[in-house]
């Protein structure tokens, strides 16, 4: 993969700057590696990034003046994803920010001495990338995106939106994530007080996301749970007209997909995340070490509804939904 010339990325107010170039690097330029688990033409990773940036800009980190970036993209394939992460580790940067546990996963295979940052990380600790979340122990901290917790308020959120809900498909991808377990035990403890019975459907491309979807659909008391992953994210216009062509009430994990025509949304600001990250790299760059620094927990939920859908799909949004929604769509 080619180095990428990130340009104008933070609008008018910026001049271009080539983060592969080397023309203004002096004594003072540092050096770090960013690999964004979508795709680069994305913009919902492009906000992921752009938050990065503002965030170190704030610190006084200047890209082409005294911080250089290389940036990878994983386009929300594990592969894809595992490749980004061998090429920044083969560059040595003396940082790298990394999104996703696959991403995070594809990292640590490659080194155990390049210190970096993760974020939209479900379960660091469960996945053996830290210790603990107060004392990660090795080259790696960041930030957690949604606790397992939330999985019974997805289930909620579906049973609110459609009380005649019995049963519901919660829809990870196989390989994107390995975190699935983590929520599955918080959904299915829910579940029993609200009479919903759980399947999980573990995905491996579109072609089984479609078939599940269409599966659900033959039920007219199930509904869908998508869960947050690395591919889920960026495969989400196709999974959010999938659902609702199918007519299956759907939650989901990030605002995102509410924006992109799903149904609801409940879950962490992902782009709140990687602007916080800004402050680690600050302090590892000034010399802190990751398994000093505490993993941090998410700070930033949105609730997010989408009533032309709603209205699609024959549902009326209670008033008390609509009167706590961070962001209605009409």
């Amino acid at each position: 993969m080619r180095r990428r010339d990130f340009i104008t990325l933070l609008g008018s107010a910026t001049a271009a700057w080539p983060l592969g170039a080397r023309a203004q690097e002096s004594s003072q330029m540092r050096r770090i590696g960013v690999l964004i688990a979508g795709s680069e033409n994305d913009p919902e990773f492009q906000r992921h990034l752009r938050a990065l940036v503002q965030g170190l800009q704030e610190l006084g980190w200047k890209p082409g003046i005294n911080l250089q970036i290389e940036i990878r993209y994983g386009g929300g394939l594990p592969e894809r994803i595992a490749a980004a992460a061998k090429e920044l580790v083969a560059a040595q940067p003396e940082l790298l920010v990394v999104e996703t546990t696959p991403g995070t996963a594809a990292v640590l295979k490659e080194t155990h001495t390049i210190p970096f940052v993760f974020t939209t990380v479900s379960d660091p600790v469960g996945a053996g990338f830290v210790q603990s979340l107060s004392h990660p122990g090795g080259n790696v901290t960041g930030f957690v995106n949604i606790e397992s917790s939330v999985g019974g308020k997805w289930l909620q959120l579906l049973k609110e939106v459609m009380p005649q809900v019995a049963r519901a498909t919660v829809l990870f991808n196989r390989a994107a994530a390995p975190q699935a377990d983590y929520y599955r035990r918080a959904i299915e403890a829910a579940a029993p007080p609200l009479a919903i019975t759980i399947r999980m459907a573990l995905v491996s491309d579109m072609v089984a996301v479609e078939k599940e979807i269409v599966a659900t659909a033959q039920d007219r008391h199930a509904g869908l749970i998508i869960g947050p992953d690395a591919f889920t994210v960026p495969h989400r216009y196709q999974i959010v007209e999938l659902a609702n062509r199918a007519k299956v009430p759907a939650v989901y994990p990030f605002t995102t997909f509410a924006t992109a025509g799903g149904l609801i949304s409940y879950g962490v600001d992902l782009p709140d995340l990687n602007r916080r990250a800004a402050a680690y790299v600050d302090r590892i760059l000034k010399g802190a070490k990751p398994a000093d620094l505490a993993v941090q927990l998410p700070t930033k939920f949105e609730l997010a509804v989408n009533l032309k859908t709603a209205k699609a799909l024959g549902l009326t949004i209670p008033a008390s939904l609509l009167d706590t929604a961070d962001q209605v769509i009409e």
